[in-house]
């Protein structure tokens, strides 16, 4: 048995396969396939196979590539009071400091 890659169409993965052995040492490579790994470091997001070079290529966009990326978690307990503290703080000091010019006119 040895591994081949399945590709679309447009030339784009699909998915592994198995090709098995038919007699001694050969194997029959359906179509649509090749025996050429797909890069695994760096790995593609979105691999096409270019059947004249026999290598595989990248063809996902950044806009496609950003939209996989989780969405930023929201500010835990913690972090908003430690932003409300922060504020707080600063707005004792603006008004500390308030209070001394009034104090010295």
């Amino acid at each position: 048995m040895i591994q081949a890659y399945e590709y679309n169409q447009q030339n784009e993965l699909i998915i592994p396969i198995e090709v098995f052995e038919r007699d001694e040492g050969n194997y029959i490579i359906p179509e649509q396939c090749t025996t050429i790994a797909p890069p695994n470091n760096p790995s593609f997001y979105k691999a096409a196979f270019d059947v004249k070079k026999q290598q595989w290529y990248e063809t996902a966009t950044q806009e496609y590539i950003d939209s996989l990326k989780p969405a930023p978690l929201p500010p835990s307990d913690i972090e908003l009071l430690k932003k409300q503290n922060a504020l707080l703080s600063q707005q004792l000091t603006q008004l500390l400091a308030m209070q001394k010019v009034g104090a010295s006119d």
